[in-house]
């Protein structure tokens, strides 16, 4: 009986090296950096934090109990506790789910709002994209706290004010960084050729300009992130912000920072917090930034 024959080596089919994927080019790019990769951690730790508030914490952080005011850092109450007995822990732990979610909600919103005017603005320009830019100059024109402070006095100290007042001042970044990387999409051959063949502004804005614009946008969100919750915090502690009892970090600052020279734990688990989730957002931000970039890719 006779064997199959092999096909000579030089006959035989050639099998090319399976390309790495995008997911792993970039967790080479990013494992590459250690700042980036430590800012990463903090990132995802306190995200886990946020989400598992309940599990990790054993008081409930509205109980008042006031024979424990004041109390110092223990193993029954790690942080210490407040001027009417509530465990700082339980409130930081849950300060952090509202801190983030604020933050996060405002920067989704903001640059939704951005990149749908700043498209419609680069991709449209003439009078319409003068009246849009124009309005977003004066809101610029004003400091971004200082103009997020007197939208949320004039609507009222309340969670959703704030809100609104931060999205307001952030809107603005997002537009101008929309339209101008429109105004590059606009030009290429597809969207010329995608005009020529009749199809409507709106179908070309959400499937040829958008997509392509998002990456920037992307990065400036992450970037933007750590300032917003970082917004939150100081209306917080001016009053303008989330209103007590309710857990959040620039409110128990606001409180504790008059008990800070007997009592020095009470402002600063809040202050230590706010600290390395915006500065670990920064970082993330900066990393993603290099990665991204063309340039810093080569």
């Amino acid at each position: 009986m006779e064997t199959p024959q092999t096909a000579p080596p030089a006959q035989q089919a050639v099998i090319a090296p399976r390309m790495p994927g995008t997911a792993r080019i970039f967790w080479s790019r990013f494992r590459r950096n250690p700042l980036t990769l430590a800012g990463g951690v903090i990132f995802l730790l306190f995200v886990l934090v946020a989400l598992f508030a309940p599990v990790l914490t054993s008081h409930n952080p509205e109980q008042v109990q006031m024979d424990l005011t004041l109390q110092k850092p223990s193993g029954e109450h790690w942080f210490g506790t407040d001027e009417v007995g509530r465990d700082l822990f339980s409130r930081v732990v849950h300060g952090t789910r509202l801190s983030i979610g604020m933050g996060v909600s405002i920067i989704l919103v903001s640059g939704f709002i951005g990149v749908v005017i700043g498209s419609v603005a680069g991709y449209h320009g003439g009078k319409l994209g003068q009246i849009i830019m124009r309005i977003m100059d004066i809101i610029l024109a004003f400091p971004t706290l200082i103009l997020a402070m007197a939208l949320s006095a004039a609507l009222g100290p309340s969670l959703i004010n704030a809100i609104l007042a931060i999205v307001i001042v952030k809107i603005p970044a997002f537009v101008r960084l929309a339209r101008s990387e429109t105004l590059v999409v606009k030009e290429k051959l597809y969207v010329k050729a995608a005009r020529t063949f009749g199809l409507s502004d709106s179908w070309i804005i959400v499937r040829h300009v958008v997509p392509n614009v998002i990456t920037p946008v992307i990065i400036q969100m992450t970037l933007d992130l750590g300032d917003a919750i970082l917004m939150v915090a100081t209306l917080g502690f001016l009053g303008l912000g989330v209103q007590p009892p309710t857990p959040e970090w620039g409110a128990l600052i606001n409180t504790g920072w008059r008990y800070f020279l007997d009592h020095w734990w009470y402002p600063t688990f809040p202050g230590i917090a706010i600290f390395l989730v915006t500065i670990s957002f920064n970082i993330v931000g900066d990393g993603l930034r290099d990665m991204l970039d063309p340039k810093s890719a080569r």
